[in-house]
């Protein structure tokens, strides 16, 4: 396309800790935690849980766990996510900035290298890196981004691109990332999905009687769906599933990285890498589409943890597929997307 020189984009992440010293992650947790999206619960409960019992419990075990998958250049989502800006920037010919709903950088400083770039800048395209509806996630992000620009009274228009966990192009490029590690014998495929708690999927049901409380609610037809994240999950398995002709027994749907005692979306991905391999399932592939950049719950969780906890079990083999990262389809995607806001916007 013919640059346009009034426009920027933003790419925007989760986030991740500075450095993994434990200070830095330290500060990072305090701030993810205390995001009232992510723990909503009243401020001085959320304040005393975090500050007081689960940062300074879990900052050390956590740093360690960084120190682990860190690379050479830094945090892999930091290195992964710049590595798109500027894949995404090539193809665009647009000047592109990244940004983190967590830690360094923040909409702000994105919003202020576009305008250093551009001073007439009119209008700003925000692409969550989140391809699922979701309250401590896809709309945390958004409505920090919001507030920011709104906060600081910048002067150009922000346009925000909705979730795509439905969309083609998005279904392809994740489907097709998968493809090569299906030549491998397996016995089956775990989409593993990061967990809320079920709490927050009953908050967010805009019609107040559909999610959880319809019989197989995922599947009928709901206003709720647009904002129910276990609807879009397993609608996005489903979707990459029949384009790979995955028979209905070789895959299934789970949840990891659950906090705390309540109740989280079921099942477990921990207790179903204990239970596959005594059912017969002992050749794994593990796929992770809630995330489009390979970070501590892929490259740690999944592929350490949950590796030995598969292995320990009985289990023979178990591949982890990569995240889309930089894939060529994932890249195509997000320029059309890019495209399409700035033309139809």
């Amino acid at each position: 396309m013919e640059a346009k020189t009034d426009t920027g984009i933003v790419l925007m992440n989760l986030g991740s800790p500075d450095s993994t010293a434990v200070p830095d992650v330290q500060r990072y947790l305090n701030e993810f935690l205390m995001d009232k999206r992510v723990i909503d619960y009243p401020y001085l409960l959320r304040w005393l849980l975090v500050t007081r019992i689960i940062v300074p419990r879990r900052a050390p075990n956590s740093a360690a766990a960084y120190r682990s998958i860190w690379w050479e250049e830094g945090s892999p989502l930091m290195v992964l996510t710049q590595q798109l800006q500027k894949a995404v920037q090539h193809d665009l010919q647009l000047p592109v900035e990244i940004a983190m709903r967590y830690g360094n950088p923040s909409p702000a400083v994105a919003y202020d290298k576009l305008l250093q770039q551009n001073p007439q800048l009119k209008e700003v395209i925000l692409l969550p890196l989140y391809p699922h509806y979701a309250m401590s996630s896809y709309e945390t992000a958004v409505e920090y981004a919001k507030e920011l620009h709104k906060k600081k009274r910048y002067p150009f228009k922000l346009t925000i691109i909705p979730p795509y966990y439905n969309e083609p192009d998005y279904i392809n490029a994740v489907a097709e990332s998968m493809r090569p590690y299906l030549q491998q014998d397996y016995d089956h495929v775990l989409f593993s999905y990061h967990g809320v708690p079920v709490r927050h999927i009953r908050k967010g049901d805009i019609t107040g009687g559909h999610c959880l409380q319809v019989e197989d609610c995922c599947h009928v037809p709901s206003k709720a769906h647009g904002f129910c994240y276990r609807h879009q999950v397993y609608n996005t398995s489903e979707l990459v599933a029949a384009r790979l002709g995955l028979p209905a027994e070789k895959w299934s749907v789970s949840f990891q990285s659950r906090l705390g005692r309540e109740e989280w979306l079921q099942p477990y991905t921990a207790e179903r890498l204990e239970q596959l391999p005594k059912e017969g399932k002992k050749k794994l592939l593990v796929v992770c589409p809630a995330f489009v950049s390979d970070c501590l719950e892929t490259l740690e969780e999944i592929a350490v943890e949950g590796k030995h906890s598969f292995i320990s079990n009985g289990g023979d083999s178990f591949t982890m597929i990569p995240c889309l990262n930089v894939h060529p389809l994932w890249v195509q995607a997000v320029v059309k997307w890019c495209e399409q806001s700035v033309t139809t916007s």
